[in-house]
């Protein structure tokens, strides 16, 4: 992508995003916030979900 491709891209996303009523762009803020990932994949990336996955699969491995 060349840059006046990008720039234009750009802002036709800004105009589009202009053009929203006020009440979806409330609506799609909500809907962000409801998305959320857990803190400990904020703070610490995929390495805890790694973990409890591994040490959740020994535990059954040796039932």
């Amino acid at each position: 992508m060349s840059g006046n491709d990008y720039v234009k891209f750009m802002t036709q996303e800004i105009v589009r995003y202009m053009d929203l009523p006020q009440e979806e762009k409330k609506k799609r803020k909500e809907e962000k916030k409801h998305q959320k990932t857990p803190i400990s994949n904020q703070m610490f990336g995929v390495l805890p979900f790694a973990l409890k996955f591994f040490f959740k699969r020994d535990k059954n491995k040796s039932s």
